[in-house]
């Protein structure tokens, strides 16, 4: 693909939005990332803010493929996720957008035991996983795609340091779904790139799947940290597999 011909907007440059923005300057691609504010650090932010049912915006971007990467627990969709969601799809359509790819959640998933793939059943049992599946299926709707990202650790989200000492519902027995921030950047690259390929539900999951107690007892004792209390007895592995997206050309290089 000659990236120098191509358009990337972010809706949501964040931790793992902003990241994305440098990766695509850096391959060439012109990239506007929004945000909330319209005062900017960076030559790719814009504004983007819905409020009170009005949209103010930045974006001009002609022909980009659009990658949603707000986070439905943020600040800045909590209330109005579904709202925010919809006014990005009719922008991005006004402005003829190439694609549409949504950064959702493998916490869409049920939260029984068991292993899980995208052809798996969505129960829809609790309120997060019915805000995940309702924008997903408006996505898809808009024949748009969606990740469903595992966990996220990298640059400044490092597990030693935010779980140390904390009181955890789970048990030490259950099995980590994590992946790097950098691998979640090259999935989201590779879906691009094989746009008309492939499936439009993509899980993007490490493929090393160790367990709670051993998992955090490696990064407390990398950071110095207290090793956090498991309160659940649950013996059962939960385990999100992310290989299908291997298919491709995609592969996981980085440890979680």
């Amino acid at each position: 693909m000659n990236h120098q011909s191509n358009n990337l907007v972010v809706l949501g440059a964040g931790w793992l939005g902003s990241a994305l923005c440098v990766n695509a300057q850096q391959a060439g691609w012109q990239v506007q990332g929004t945000h909330r504010s319209a005062v900017h650090e960076h030559d790719f932010e814009r504004q983007f803010l819905l409020e009170n049912g009005q949209l103010t915006h930045q974006i001009d971007l002609q022909n980009a493929y659009w990658v949603y990467a707000i986070p439905p627990r943020s600040r800045h969709s909590e209330s109005n996720y579904a709202q925010t969601l919809t006014a990005a799809l009719t922008l991005a359509k006004k402005l003829n957008a190439k694609g549409f790819l949504l950064c959702s959640s493998t916490g869409v998933y049920d939260q029984e035991p068991g292993v899980y793939s995208e052809s798996s059943d969505i129960s829809c049992t609790n309120e997060r996983q019915i805000k995940l599946y309702e924008a997903e299926e408006q996505v898809l709707e808009q024949n748009g795609k969606v990740l469903r990202l595992a966990g996220l650790v990298g640059p400044n989200r490092e597990p030693g340091r935010f779980i140390a000492g904390k009181e955890l519902n789970t048990s030490a027995e259950q099995v980590v779904n994590m992946v790097h921030q950098q691998d979640v950047i090259n999935a989201i690259f590779a879906v691009l790139e094989h746009w008309h390929q492939g499936q439009s539900i993509y899980n993007v999951v490490n493929p090393a799947h160790p367990c709670k107690r051993d998992y955090y007892a490696q990064k407390c004792q990398q950071h110095g940290g207290e090793m956090p209390r498991f309160t659940g007895a649950d013996t059962a592995e939960r385990k999100v597999l992310g290989s299908a997206i291997e298919a491709l050309g995609f592969s996981y290089q980085y440890a979680i």
